[in-house]
């Protein structure tokens, strides 16, 4: 069975691990690559094998979410990947905009169990 790849991008560390070691250990089917900031985000999309998925925070220093999001909607390579805001930033302008825009849209803090289901709905597995 392949494994699906999500690719999660945030500024925390620890959300990173969290999520990343949450995934893979509770579900052996998903392979977990992190990034700190949008410009590693932008190069392993280069570099790498495309995700199936990409977890994005809005609030990050430099290239921030939205701009994240903009650059990988514009590369005809990149743009079908579903993308799930994970942000803390939950004004009604964002949590629209997001809603509209992306994939889906999820608040911090959030519980795993609600995450896995999440991306088991947009992967339909």
């Amino acid at each position: 069975m392949n494994k699906k790849k999500i690719l999660i991008v945030d500024d925390n560390p620890d959300l990173l691990y969290l999520v990343k070691r949450g995934l893979e250990h509770e579900d052996d089917t998903f392979e977990v690559t992190g990034a700190s900031d949008g410009n590693t985000c932008l190069e392993l999309l280069k570099e790498d094998t495309l995700p199936d998925l990409i977890l994005l925070d809005i609030m990050m220093p430099g290239m921030d979410g939205w701009d994240v999001f903009a650059h990988i909607k514009e590369n005809p390579q990149w743009r079908e990947i579903p993308i799930v805001f994970l942000t803390a930033k939950s004004d009604d302008y964002s949590k629209g905009f997001g809603k509209l825009s992306a994939d889906d849209y999820i608040t911090k803090p959030f519980e795993l169990s609600y995450l896995k289901e999440r991306i088991d709905q947009i992967l339909q597995r």
